[in-house]
């Protein structure tokens, strides 16, 4: 029988890439005043959430989820999310028109400010000093003072979540994302990407589409489905005190729900089956993520599957894989083949930014747009050789013109990265690239539902 479970059981467990803050008292007290607070997002949300999430998991639908490798205190503004809001809505009308496909929008956003480090320490010259985890721990400048971690922090990541989440609701649902308005953002770009004739024919159709619509009466004022859509928000629960000061009970169901977010996710560091990570996310009922690297044996996927989904709920659980482009076929394909055989009900989602990252001849950390690519192509390879579903793609991105990420179109270079490199981590998809990319896996996505074999899963009734 499973061990009782409460919003913080998880620290009676082990932990990994947990900040070491020097005054206790002012943490608690911190997560006391957070858990006075409203919550951030709410339980029938984060059930809808698990609805659309359940098709994906059928093959119904595709899983788009993207946004910053961290958010950042100093860039929050309504600029930054427009842009950011727009580009994402460009991608989903790409993915939805040109891949044949509904899909579910969860960007990494309203939450996203905790980051994992390979290394607590970090050195410039002769001077080591706590490595940045995120606004939400300590600062990126590299001060002794600076990067001591500090609890009050927590309390601006909940305001700047709070106001990110508002506008964004106003942008889904005030008709900032009517379907007209996404195709005429998208038709600027295609008339001045390098590749315009390649995605002129997608463009061409979504206007046919339109103007046949509005031929028939259907139009955004007749139908209001045309200029609103379901926006949802997602990060990694690193900081589980922050995770845990926003647990509430819902009202209707009884049941524990994380408000920090409609979608919470485990990394490939904290994904240890008797650590506290676990431990707290099995507890609550929004939908999760499990991120899936190259050291996750079947056996033990298995067992946090079981875990984390023990009523095997199509829509709960969402399998984040992140290999490398090159170490694809090595390992993803033997761990779909347990899902399969166990009859597991799992999203399947291919994450090609984490393990694709490399050190530039300028210094810089960035990632190539090929390797990006490849990692994509080889995840669809590989389910279409299993007969399984590619359920979506989780990309790190922007709205923004940056280089941080090498090639794409315009063919960014290792000397073009230090004109706009603006990233306080790791490097991400400009819009042009977030773009480019919907359009590539719109084409793959295509081919695998024309020959999808849909799920055998042993779902609960």
């Amino acid at each position: 029988m499973a061990e009782r479970w409460t919003p913080g059981s998880w620290r009676a467990k082990p932990i990994q890439q947990v900040p070491d803050y020097p005054d206790a008292g002012a943490l608690a007290a911190v997560e006391r005043q957070l858990a006075s607070f409203p919550p951030l997002v709410f339980a029938g949300e984060a059930r809808r959430l698990k609805r659309e999430l359940a098709k994906v998991a059928q093959g119904e639908a595709f899983l788009l989820q993207g946004g910053d490798c961290a958010e950042s205190f100093a860039e929050h503004s309504a600029d930054n999310i427009r842009d950011f809001f727009r580009v994402f809505l460009q991608m989903a009308v790409v993915l939805t028109y040109a891949g044949a496909s509904p899909v579910v929008k969860i960007g990494r956003i309203a939450g996203q400010f905790a980051k994992p480090r390979s290394a607590p320490m970090e050195k410039v010259g002769d001077v080591e000093l706590p490595s940045y985890r995120g606004d939400i721990v300590n600062d990126i400048e590299f001060t002794p003072e600076s990067r001591i971690p500090d609890p009050r922090r927590q309390l601006e990541a909940y305001r700047q979540s709070a106001a990110t989440l508002n506008l964004l609701r106003a942008f889904a649902n005030g008709g900032y994302a009517s379907l007209g308005n996404a195709h005429q953002w998208m038709l600027g770009f295609v008339k001045d990407s390098p590749q315009s004739g390649k995605y002129q024919e997608v463009a061409d159709r979504i206007t046919e589409a339109l103007d046949f619509m509005r031929a028939i009466g259907i139009d955004p004022e007749t139908h209001p489905e045309m200029r609103t859509t379901d926006f949802f928000t997602s990060h990694e629960a690193l900081l589980l005190g922050y995770e845990q000061a926003l647990t509430r009970v819902d009202s209707t169901s009884g049941d524990w729900y994380s408000t920090s977010g409609h979608m919470i996710w485990i990394g490939d560091r904290t994904r240890q089956a008797d650590h506290a990570h676990l431990e707290y996310c099995r507890g609550v009922k929004n939908p999760l993520g499990l991120k899936c690297g190259p050291s996750l044996k079947p056996d033990d996927m298995l067992r946090l599957i079981d875990m984390l989904n023990p009523e095997n709920e199509p829509g709960r659980l969402t399998l984040i894989a992140r290999f490398g482009a090159d170490k694809v076929d090595a390992h993803l394909p033997a761990l779909v083949r347990a899902v399969q055989r166990e009859g597991r009900a799992v999203v399947w989602s291919c994450d090609p930014m984490h393990g694709n990252t490399v050190k530039a001849g300028s210094g810089y950390k960035t990632r190539p747009f090929d390797m990006i690519l490849k990692e994509v192509r080889d995840f669809f390879a590989v389910h279409a050789a299993e007969g399984t579903y590619p359920g979506g793609v989780h990309l790190e991105m922007t709205g923004k013109d940056v280089t941080e990420c090498t090639g794409g179109a315009r063919a960014i270079t290792d000397a073009d990265l230090k004109d706009r490199y603006h990233t306080y981590c790791d490097p991400r998809l400009n819009a042009e690239q977030a773009i480019e990319m919907a359009f590539l896996v719109a084409d793959l996505l295509k081919t695998a539902r024309a020959g999808r074999v849909r799920p055998v899963t042993r779902a609960a009734e």
